[in-house]
C-alpha cells in the first residue's frame, strides 16, 4: 500500500498481514480525497476503525493539521504508529487504542472518516448516533455497497453517495448545516 497525493507522495506503507484489516482501495482513497480537497487544509482529520492509518495518513499528506486514529486492535494501532515514524508525522498525529464509539463521543474533529468492519453493521448506527451528539464537522461513512445506510441519524444528514464497485461513501454533515 502506498500514499496517493501529496507531502508523501508515492511512500509505502506498512500492512498487517491477513484479513484482519481491510484497506481502502487506492482508487476510492483518491476519490474521497478529491471530494474532501477544499476542506482537508489545515483541518483535524480523525480516522476511525483506523487499521493501518492510510486514509489518515493520506489526510496528513493532504494538508491536514492534525490526525486523530482510532483502533482497537493492537497490532494495528502498532503499524499505524510505525507508519507515522517512517514518514516523521508521529507530532502531528495522536492515537487512540480501543473502541471507536468511546472516543467519537468526546473528541470533535473537521472531518471524520469512518470504516467499521462490514461484517459489525450495527457499528454504523452506534458511530454516527454519537457522532450526531458531539460533532460538528463532515463525516464521511465508508460502507458495502449492499448496506443502506439512513438518510439521518440524529442531527446528521446524508448529502451525497459514491459507489465504487462494492464499496461506498456516504457524506453526512449537521442538518442545521444544509
Amino acid at each position: 500500500m502506498r500514499v496517493i497525493g501529496g507531502e508523501y507522495r508515492s511512500r509505502r506503507l506498512k500492512t498487517l498481514p491477513g484479513l484482519n484489516t481491510r484497506p481502502t482501495p487506492d482508487r476510492l482513497r483518491e476519490t474521497l480525497f478529491n471530494v474532501l480537497a477544499p476542506n482537508i487544509v489545515d483541518s483535524i482529520f480523525l480516522d476511525a476503525y483506523a487499521g493501518t492509518g492510510a486514509v489518515g495518513i493520506e489526510a496528513l499528506s493532504r494538508g491536514a493539521g492534525r490526525c486523530i486514529f482510532v483502533e482497537k486492535n493492537r497490532a494495528a494501532v502498532e503499524v499505524i504508529r510505525e507508519n507515522l515514524e517512517s514518514l516523521a508525522a508521529a507530532s502531528r498525529a495522536e492515537v487512540f487504542t480501543g473502541k471507536a464509539i468511546a472516543v467519537l463521543e468526546r473528541v470533535t474533529a473537521d472531518i471524520i472518516f469512518l470504516d467499521p468492519p462490514y461484517e459489525l453493521e450495527k457499528e454504523y448506527e452506534a458511530a454516527l448516533s454519537a457522532i450526531a451528539k458531539s460533532s460538528k464537522g463532515l463525516v464521511v461513512a465508508q460502507h458495502a455497497s449492499r448496506l443502506e445506510l439512513l438518510p439521518d441519524y440524529g442531527g446528521l444528514r446524508r448529502y451525497r453517495i459514491l459507489r465504487q464497485g462494492d464499496n461506498s461513501l456516504s457524506f453526512y454533515r449537521k442538518a442545521s448545516d444544509d
